[in-house]
């Protein structure tokens, strides 16, 4: 039996997607060492032109290391970069997003394949395992609607759209079940989940709460101007994972009309304290060094950072993007000054992240992941990671823990 090897770029929604692949592996067995497989299936990511490098310096090192594997071109990037890198003969297949439910059949391709499929494709399989993994990833949503300045996504992964509430709690169903506590929300956005289906978010959350077994809910990202009251009403349920990602993207409104996106700071403020008054920890994205990002903006942005409730942040240097609108605005920001706002800003949060830990020491709700050598790594309630020391086997299991040791590079508890 030939045997299969999946690489994974990128997102969540792509770690879900590799999950339903291998769900659908019949006739192959799956592999977790590259160099024992016969075929290499790469999920890929194109976010940004380093990311499409990322994808490309792979695809070449597995042609040097294993030149007899068939690689295969699947994810975001078979989309934007698929063609060329078909044509090139760097791979001897390529499938869109469509097709990765077909998977165990395309594999059976003798010849070179290039099927793309289309950008309408919602899954209809139920995933009820995680292959090496103590949470379990949900996608509930696909494609998006915004057409923020800088990004791709929208034409990789197309319009949004949801899955069926049905096949979403049915799968939940299957992985609790089978032992699974923790599910985490996920989609290319995930707010906008159920408005093709005249539904929302916190109807589908309060759903999934009555499932036996689900424990904690955490959602991967949201935009600002999808949390209702709806959602706010449910901020207080035991169930809620108490941190929240929303993606701000920056903190100058001159730079959120740059980057054509739909918030401004001082609904993103008042509603920020607002939900920390509640006690969330609360993440975002960010990009710094966008176009346009003149230090009058930055000195301006990195004020209003200060002024937010901030505990975790995905900070990015603005990376160009092929056939954005970004990618031919001026005037440009050199690298330099980019790398060194970047070092500005996650300083700041990671010194805000600090001071919340020592706040919130006690009362700590762990699911551990796998360990090594009696130290096992997991995340509390807040999405801070602790690591728990324990002659006991605690491989996915749950853990509370009060006086957790703090320091700069993380918490600490012994059991």
């Amino acid at each position: 039996m030939q045997k299969v090897y999946f690489k994974t770029f990128g997102c969540r929604t792509n770690q879900f997607d590799t999950q339903v692949m291998m769900s659908k592996l019949k006739d192959y067995e799956l592999t977790l060492n590259e160099l024992d497989s016969d075929i290499i299936v790469v999920n890929s990511c194109t976010v940004t032109n380093g990311a499409d490098s990322s994808v490309r310096n792979y695809i070449s090192s597995m042609s040097r290391k294993k030149p007899d594997a068939r690689v295969v071109l699947a994810g975001c990037g078979s989309h934007s970069k698929g063609e060329s890198l078909f044509k090139d003969k760097k791979v001897f297949g390529v499938i869109g997003h469509s097709e990765k439910e077909n998977i165990n059949a395309v594999l059976k391709n003798e010849k070179p394949f290039y099927q793309i499929g289309d950008l309408e494709h919602i899954d209809s399989t139920i995933v009820e395992d995680f292959i090496g993994k103590s949470r379990a990833f949900i996608k509930i949503q696909e494609g998006c609607d915004f057409r923020c300045s800088y990004c791709i996504i929208p034409a990789v992964r197309g319009d949004a759209r949801s899955h069926k509430e049905e096949t979403i709690l049915e799968q939940i169903t299957k992985l609790a079940s089978n032992g699974f506590g923790e599910f985490i929300l996920t989609g290319t956005n995930v707010g906008s989940y159920g408005q093709d289906h005249n539904t929302s978010m916190a109807k589908l959350l309060k759903k999934m709460s009555m499932i036996r077994g689900v424990r904690r809910i955490r959602i991967g990202s949201l935009e600002p101007i999808q949390i209702d009251d709806e959602f706010m009403e449910l901020l207080d349920e035991p169930w809620m994972a108490k941190q929240l990602h929303i993606a701000l993207q920056h903190t100058s409104d001159k730079m959120l009309k740059i980057m054509n996106r739909r918030n401004d700071f001082r609904s993103d403020f008042e509603m920020f304290h607002k939900i920390a008054n509640k006690g969330y920890a609360l993440g975002t994205d960010y990009i710094v060094g966008h176009p346009g990002e003149d230090e009058k903006e930055w000195t301006e942005a990195i004020h209003r950072v200060k002024e937010l409730p901030l505990t975790h942040v995905h900070a990015f240097s603005y990376s160009k993007r092929d056939n954005t609108a970004s990618a031919t605005m001026k005037p440009e920001v050199r690298g330099n000054i980019a790398k060194e706002r970047h070092r500005e800003l996650t300083a700041i949060i990671k010194a805000k992240n600090f001071a919340f830990r020592r706040e919130h020491r006690q009362d700590l709700e762990v699911l551990l992941e796998s360990g090594r050598d009696g130290i096992y790594q997991g995340f509390d309630q807040y999405f801070n990671k602790v690591s728990v020391t324990s002659n006991e086997d605690l491989s996915a299991n749950w853990v509370f823990l009060n006086n957790v040791e703090v320091s700069d590079e993380g918490n600490k508890a012994e059991l």
